[in-house]
């Protein structure tokens, strides 16, 4: 029997918890819509709307940690967010919450980002602060669901509920700047934070390994990497060791955030939406879990981010993106047609440049730099 969009609303209401996010209580969208009759709630929709847009697929070419044309195995902006939304649906599917507003916020969350990684961010932050605006993913993932993607007649954007829209605003992680004010999120946007740390603190060390950039006897010497190492069997090929010491990592996260939270969520008595948002956060490891990934956070920092190899791409791409954006404020014909037709339209040039630079793949970045040079 074909389960219509009632229907599933109704089992929302049987299966998720009080506290959860329902699909037919969102507070809508910015453009009233006139849905035909389908069989997706509203996070549903979102969740494809998301999957569809040109700035998800172009995430695939998109360096994470690695720039992503140096080994087909190094994750990318995509496979992140793919590992995030799986991590998310888990969890939220444990505490009875909307696995689909989960998923929506975990696939949209790095729409924003810019090439070559944080070192991209970075430099396109540096340039803007000298327009009085800086860059912050996580700002300009929303201005990619209202307004870059172009999909619709009747709006701009993708026209995404407010929920999902909150949760991107509302994102936040160690590398994130620390002066965004987070309050009131749902526990679902909450979970996708943790599960974005938990995703890349597991998979940068699983691409450091793979590199050969990180010591796996250093790794070794810290408190967590030789709890999780001690219950994975060794084995000859040190490929399928390690992978199955990273699922551990992963595990041992999971297990502490959901434990932990469990506990957080009877201490302060949370039985309705309107309770969770009494807090600033409520999905959370425990303090011994917090201290152990900050260690590992470190080693990271210390080892992997800032390794000579690493920095020297990121050097590479940041020299990229500034001399495209220069060559872009001096000579705006160089831009693309619909881009110069919105400068002082809907925005300033500089902005302009910003959004056109923050939406390019690595691969793009480079031949767009090769062919300004040949001009």
């Amino acid at each position: 029997m074909i389960q219509t969009v009632e229907d599933l609303n109704k089992n929302e209401g049987k299966t998720l918890l009080s506290y959860a996010v329902k699909s037919k209580d969102s507070r809508g969208r910015e453009y009233k819509e006139k849905f035909v009759k389908n069989n997706r709630t509203n996070f549903q929709i979102d969740r494809d709307r998301i999957i569809h847009a040109k700035a998800f697929r172009r995430l695939k070419d998109k360096t994470q940690v690695f720039i992503v044309s140096q080994d087909d195995h190094f994750r990318d902006r995509l496979t992140h967010s793919l590992e995030v939304a799986q991590i998310s649906r888990d969890i939220a599917r444990t505490f009875g919450l909307n696995e689909d507003l989960a998923e929506s916020i975990a696939l949209a969350h790095d729409l924003g980002h810019t090439p070559f990684g944080h070192s991209g961010e970075e430099k396109l932050n540096e340039i803007m602060l000298g327009f009085g605006s800086g860059f912050e993913h996580n700002l300009q993932s929303k201005r990619v669901v209202t307004v870059l993607e172009q999909k619709y007649p009747d709006f701009p954007g993708l026209n995404l509920s407010v929920e999902v829209i909150e949760g991107l605003i509302k994102h936040q992680t160690a590398f994130d700047n620390q002066k965004k004010k987070i309050k009131n999120s749902s526990l679902e946007a909450q979970v996708v934070n943790l599960a974005d740390e938990i995703a890349y603190t597991s998979h940068d060390i699983d691409d450091g390994l793979r590199s050969g950039l990180l010591n796996f006897d250093e790794l070794s010497e810290l408190e967590f990497f030789k709890e999780a190492q001690s219950s994975v069997k060794k084995s000859q090929n040190i490929e399928v060791q390690n992978s199955r010491i990273v699922s551990q990592l992963i595990y041992l996260m999971i297990k502490d955030l959901t434990d932990y939270t469990d506990r957080q969520i009877a201490a302060k008595n949370i039985k309705t939406l309107k309770d969770v948002q009494k807090y600033k956060k409520i999905v959370s490891f425990s303090p011994r879990m917090e201290e152990k990934v900050k260690k590992i956070r470190q080693f990271l920092l210390k080892n992997l981010y800032f390794h000579k190899k690493v920095q020297e791409k990121a050097k590479k791409g940041q020299i990229i993106i500034e001399k495209l954006f220069n060559n872009y404020q001096t000579k705006q014909e160089l831009l693309p047609v619909k881009y110069q037709q919105e400068i002082d339209k809907t925005a300033p040039l500089e902005t302009i440049i910003k959004d056109y630079i923050a939406g390019m793949t690595d691969n793009f970045a480079i031949a767009e730099y090769n062919r300004i040079n040949k001009t």
